[in-house]
């Protein structure tokens, strides 16, 4: 998950897996286990938001966006903006 690109593909797989976990709490209900995936992807997600923010924040400070790093969802979670 080192590119950009790949950073934004990712996003965009949770992001649809999360709306189709969504429909299909609006027709069926929400099951324990579709809340907890749910829980998972926005964590995921808030992580995947914050190691692009970190890539792009490195390469503007003309730094290696490679060395961005994956953060603890404990620390994402809390982020202020």
């Amino acid at each position: 998950m080192r590119e950009d690109q790949d950073v934004l593909e990712w996003i965009s797989q949770l992001m649809n897996e999360e709306h189709e976990l969504l429909k299909q709490e609006e027709h069926e209900g929400a099951s324990e286990a579709k809340r907890e995936r749910r829980r998972e992807i926005e964590e995921c997600l808030d992580q995947c938001w914050d190691m692009l923010r970190q890539r792009r924040a490195k390469r503007r400070a003309g730094l290696d966006p490679d060395s961005a790093a994956v953060r603890e969802v404990d620390m994402v979670e809390h982020y202020k903006q």
